[in-house]
């Protein structure tokens, strides 16, 4: 009877979590439709945006402007995005990876690693050589100000020369299912990525179009940042919402499993106790 109390209590407790698990995928299903929605209003911006941008410098010599220049990768800037929250899968974990990997394959190079999520600060703030800034909280509100004040730290690093390049490395939404790790190099913009071909129509900027140009550049970058924090928190909802369908599912079988054991051993007892009245019956007789 001792083992039959102990499997009720494992059922009991597989059957909190279970319902724990299943409140948790709700939850993550809700938040994220209202993520996806915000990286699809953001996608057609940002590539519109880099259409203006593309439109704008075919018509002026723009290698002199200071997020163009390039210079040899000595220094280099590493943003990694993660979550704030575990029991999203694999989601931290192939971030983390792809970042050691590429320290070692940046080992001649001097990196500084700044972090934009609670989980990732915390995995490498002991393993990391130079640990650069943690931007704590981002997820909590979403506010295009938040990404203008990450694109304006980053800037200033690149403008001033602290660092030749700026990588950042995050989860790119695909689907429900399925999430894309990127490592996309932020700055410097490369200028090949706002020359076209097209034929030019004649426009009149106001004020000149340098003004127009050198405005628009640094919004990009904030664009840019805005898109790579949705995208990620998009793809964070839809990991942890496939890990805890995953964990219901696991917890149903283990229940299942349990039950079935409980009542072999609940049989098993009846049937010795069955056996043990008519054998004492056959006895008396």
């Amino acid at each position: 009877m001792a083992a039959i109390h102990n499997l009720r209590r494992r059922i009991k407790s597989v059957r909190n979590t279970r319902q724990i698990t299943r409140a948790m995928k709700l939850v993550s299903a809700a938040k994220m439709k209202r993520a996806q929605e915000r990286v699809y209003r953001a996608r057609p911006y940002a590539n519109k945006l880099q259409d203006v941008i593309r439109s704008v410098s075919s018509r002026l010599e723009i290698g002199a402007h200071p997020l163009l220049q390039t210079r040899p990768e000595k220094n280099i800037r590493l943003v990694v995005v993660s979550a704030d929250r575990g029991l999203c899968g694999s989601f931290n974990a192939v971030v983390f990876r792809r970042v050691f990997e590429l320290l070692e394959q940046w080992s001649d190079k001097n990196i500084v690693v700044d972090f934009i999520g609670r989980k990732g600060f915390e995995h490498f703030q002991k393993k990391v050589q130079s640990v650069g800034r943690n931007y704590k909280d981002v997820f909590k509100k979403f506010d295009p100000i938040v990404g203008a004040k990450i694109a304006a730290d980053l800037m200033s690093d690149f403008v001033t020369k602290d660092c030749d390049s700026i990588y950042v490395i995050y989860n790119e939404f695909k689907s429900v299912l399925q999430q894309n790790l990127i490592v996309e190099r932020l700055l410097p913009l490369v200028e090949e990525d706002f020359s076209g071909n097209e034929a030019l129509i004649p426009h009149l900027f106001e004020p000149s179009a340098e003004e127009v140009l050198h405005d628009l550049l640094p919004r990009y970058v904030e664009t840019q940042i805005f898109r790579v924090l949705i995208e990620s928190n998009a793809a964070e909802f839809a990991a942890r919402m496939t890990a805890m369908e995953a964990a219901t599912k696991n917890a149903n079988e283990m229940i299942d499993k349990l039950t079935l054991k409980m009542n072999k051993i609940r049989q098993a007892a009846i049937t010795t106790e069955i056996i043990e009245v008519v054998s004492g019956g056959q006895i008396s007789n």
